[in-house]
């Protein structure tokens, strides 16, 4: 991920932990909001692709997947920043770390695999 990105998501995990703060709000209770603020995000990214199937016949045809995506983003962005929260010293070595745990299991190991060598290179 390229570094603007991380920088950003540092930005915004202390713009939080800031108004967290003022608020009285311990780590912990800002980790657990913060977990918690993923979940609405997925609820979120479900009613989108609920509209777009048109399965709720009380709004139809209410969403694109253009919507999914975007709302998809918003997960994806709310995740970063809860782990930044929590681990702002290395979330993004962290994220590294555990991408190529995950692809290892899933993807199969050759010599152009992307798995090998530094972990600041994935």
């Amino acid at each position: 991920m390229r570094q603007d990105t991380w920088d950003t998501v540092s930005h915004l995990a202390r713009r939080f932990n800031a108004h967290d703060d003022e608020g009285g709000l311990d780590p912990v209770q800002q980790w657990t909001l913060q977990v918690l603020k993923i979940a609405e995000e997925t609820g979120e990214a479900s009613q989108a692709v609920i509209g777009v199937r048109g399965t709720n016949p009380r709004k139809g045809d209410s969403h694109t997947w253009q919507d999914v995506h975007a709302e998809v983003a918003d997960v994806v962005i709310t995740g970063l920043v809860a782990l930044a929260r929590m681990r702002p010293d290395d979330a993004e070595r962290y994220l590294q770390q555990q991408l190529r745990a995950k692809a290892a299991k899933f993807l199969p190991a050759g010599p152009d695999d992307g798995l090998a060598g530094d972990v600041e290179t994935v």
